[in-house]
């Protein structure tokens, strides 16, 4: 196996295929663990796209000799700090893309550091106090919203897409 940066970033956009496509599989079928299996597939289609974030980073600091080239989080590499240090287009695009909550960039970030949160009880509003105890639940309806199979794949090729197109960009230099 190669010892290039961009490996990395390869493997984890391939992983994260194959997180989709369990996913879609496991949203065809009828098993008592759909819901389960569906959200591990979900979670991991996530974590992946974030890895080949952080590689594509780790691609653009190794390449410019940043001393952050070896950053843990891509958070530590998509700030102003890093930007003021070196002027570097790539580095530049991904922040903005960063810093505009609507973008997909934002979102799949955002999206990871909700795998970390704990989970949380929804805020119930004080009820009247001749209301039944007793509450009809749906177990399928979730309040939190989930990322779509189709969202998540715009996600990976939206990044396939950048990295493709930034690794032509340094191979000119």
């Amino acid at each position: 196996m190669a010892h290039e940066l961009y490996t990395r970033t390869n493997q984890k956009i391939y992983f994260a295929g194959l997180a989709l496509e369990a996913m879609r599989k496991a949203g065809e079928g009828r098993a008592m663990n759909a819901q389960a299996l569906l959200q591990a597939e979900r979670e991991s289609a996530v974590f992946h796209l974030y890895g080949a974030l952080l590689g594509l980073c780790h691609e653009i600091a190794g390449f410019y000799r940043l001393s952050q080239a070896n950053a843990s989080r891509v958070e530590l590499l998509l700030t102003q700090q890093v930007l003021d240090e070196k002027a570097i287009p790539e580095l530049a695009e991904l922040v903005e893309l960063a810093r505009a909550p609507q973008t997909w960039l934002a979102q799949l970030v955002a999206a990871h550091a909700a795998l970390y949160l704990p989970l949380q009880a929804p805020k119930k509003i004080k009820v009247d106090v001749f209301q039944p105890l007793i509450e009809a639940v749906n177990l399928e309806d979730e309040t939190s919203p989930q990322l779509a199979q189709e969202t998540l794949e715009e996600w990976r090729q939206n990044l396939k897409g950048l990295a493709i197109r930034f690794r032509e960009g340094l191979n000119e230099c």
